[in-house]
């Protein structure tokens, strides 16, 4: 294979793993907001991702929404969704060991994974073409139209989410909660309605992956959240969780890297690629790109 051929291959992979990594860096975002105010990991998050697609799937299918509509119908069921499990499930567990706050997410999980089979059946359903599939041609380059919607759309969504943690509000009382929980509360902060829309958000937009992923797989399933799940905390790791701006760097950086092992090894061991990084990161700098090495008083 020339040179020419190598060029034109990395860059087409290079634009898959864009769109794709874009998709892990919604999910990640809800990971590390979540994280960093609750110290929380919330391996329920990959399944509120399955619960937007499928929010979508009935929009689209049931209600005939468009695409727009059906992302934001999505989004403010995975949202309702989101500030149930955090009241019902993890609120009286907020006082509780780490241990069992973790296994009470695994349940979370496995209740949504199961929950969703008996309404939905195991069955994949085919999600609807909201929009036509054309494909454009820059040189050598293939783009489709689905892989702009993605992009687009994950960086629109990105730019409100910054917007509303730097400049409103409700997300100056997220940064405050996160950098100091009981400062917040005595300069009367209300921490659990704050934890609440931080539920809300990141919920939402890992509905917005799930549809969009709907989008362009064409087949959602109750089972699809668990290794996208997976894989978006390890970007959020590898960007630094709890760190926001980590959260999308390091979604990109695993949809690329992934992208580039199916493209130039093969597909077999995209998921293992996924999880090397993961050991690479906590053996070397287990902060994350954008994390800082900090004591933690025992």
């Amino acid at each position: 294979m020339d040179m020419g051929s190598l060029l034109h291959q990395f860059l087409q992979q290079l634009i898959n793993g864009i769109s794709l990594g874009s998709i892990y860096a919604l999910i990640a975002l809800g990971y590390t907001m979540i994280y960093g105010i609750l110290k929380l990991i919330n391996f329920a998050h990959g399944d509120i991702y399955m619960l937007g697609a499928y929010f979508g799937f009935v929009a689209t299918t049931m209600l005939g929404f468009s695409f727009v509509p059906a992302i934001i119908f999505a989004m403010v069921g995975a949202a309702i969704a989101g500030i149930i499990i955090e009241r019902i499930a993890y609120r009286p567990m907020r006082n509780a060991p780490r241990i069992a706050i973790l296994i009470t997410a695994i349940g979370v999980s496995f209740l949504l994974e199961y929950g969703m089979m008996l309404i939905a059946t195991p069955q994949p359903r085919t999600f609807p073409a909201v929009f036509a599939a054309d494909v454009y041609h820059f040189g050598p380059l293939v783009v489709n139209s689905q892989q702009i919607v993605i992009l687009v759309s994950a960086i629109i969504l990105m730019a409100i989410l910054t917007y509303i943690v730097q400049y409103t509000k409700i997300g100056k009382a997220m940064r405050a909660v996160s950098f100091d929980t009981d400062a917040a509360r005595l300069m009367g902060i209300n921490i659990d309605r704050v934890i609440s829309a931080t539920f809300a958000l990141g919920s939402a937009l890992a509905a917005a992956g799930g549809v969009l992923v709907g989008i362009y797989y064409n087949s959602i399933d109750p089972l699809m959240g668990m290794v996208p799940g997976i894989k978006a905390f390890v970007a959020a790791v590898l960007g630094g969780i709890g760190i926001i701006p980590g959260a999308m760097v390091g979604g990109i950086i695993l949809g690329v890297v992934e992208a580039m092992v199916s493209g130039f090894i093969s597909s077999t061991f995209r998921d293992a690629a996924a999880f090397g990084i993961l050991i690479i990161i906590l053996l070397y700098k287990p902060a994350g790109i954008f994390g800082k090495n900090v004591r933690e008083k025992v």
